[in-house]
């Protein structure tokens, strides 16, 4: 088991998207993820899979830690588009095993499907965490959650929340790793046996790493409570966010994509099935 991913790392660099407004990434995100479900065929998918292209090279982050960035999930891919092969039916019959049959029209769908969700992953990764500092995410989504204040709702708890759990992921990451590797050097195989086997494998570091990050939460709430942290009321920020008209033009040519994505869905060719 290779735990060795960069999920929720930030990667500092000085490219544009990295110099853009943290509020103008969380709203670009968001459309992103509606012009990635617009897509229905082939046509309008390569015109995501370049658009994920172009957001690689505007980031300036090597397309290996994207890559392997996404290697947490590569088992949810496949199992979602093997899942689609075998249970999708179509008129174009490629060759049928007993009760198994396989169509054209189940792997297309499963091509896409695949498709969809590596998109998804680079365009949301880039915008949020390999180009964003936690910090700037947390204020970010508070400024653009602060409406929601005068419903007497905890926006910036919320926020916070959310910026400590993803900069969190990493820090368990590494320590799943150490607990495995000390659980290798006394005997213990993760690789072989059965299902059930290699699940019970698996107690010995559940066990620790639930410790660990219980630990590390109490330690992290004595530290907030050591330097006086009582939540959003009253608390200045030292840097102070500003749009800039390339924020802008970040979110206009998401909605001019989302167009032409819908457009291409009218040229014809195989569309996905839901």
């Amino acid at each position: 088991m290779n735990l060795d991913i960069s999920f929720g790392q930030y990667c500092e660099g000085k490219s544009v998207l990295h110099r853009m407004d943290p509020r103008a990434k969380i709203i670009a995100s968001v459309l992103y993820i509606i012009v990635v479900f617009l897509a229905k065929n082939l046509w309008s998918f390569g015109l995501l899979l370049l658009s994920a292209a172009v957001l690689i090279l505007a980031s300036g982050i090597s397309p290996k830690i994207i890559l392997k960035g996404m290697k947490a999930l590569t088992f949810i891919i496949i199992f979602t588009s093997v899942i689609n092969i075998f249970w999708m039916k179509g008129e174009t019959l490629l060759f049928s095993l007993g009760f198994v049959s396989v169509y054209l029209e189940g792997i297309l769908n499963a091509i896409m499907i695949a498709l969809r969700i590596i998109v998804l992953l680079i365009g949301t990764s880039v915008f949020m965490t390999y180009t964003t500092t936690p910090i700037a995410l947390t204020d970010g989504l508070e400024q653009l959650l602060a409406p929601l204040k005068k419903l007497h709702l905890p926006v910036h708890e919320f926020s916070m929340m959310m910026t400590i759990a993803l900069r969190f992921i990493p820090t368990l990451i590494e320590e799943t790793q150490k607990i495995m590797n000390a659980q290798k050097a006394r005997g213990a195989d993760f690789a072989s046996g059965s299902l059930m086997k290699r699940a019970k494998t698996l107690i010995p570091i559940l066990v620790p790493l639930f410790i660990s990050a219980f630990r590390r939460a109490e330690e992290l709430a004595t530290a907030m409570e050591c330097r006086c942290y009582t939540g959003g009321d009253g608390r200045t920020r030292m840097n102070v966010l500003h749009a800039s008209p390339k924020d802008v033009v970040l979110c206009i040519l998401l909605v001019l994509l989302g167009m032409v994505v819908i457009f291409t869905n009218g040229l014809g060719g195989y569309s996905l099935s839901w």
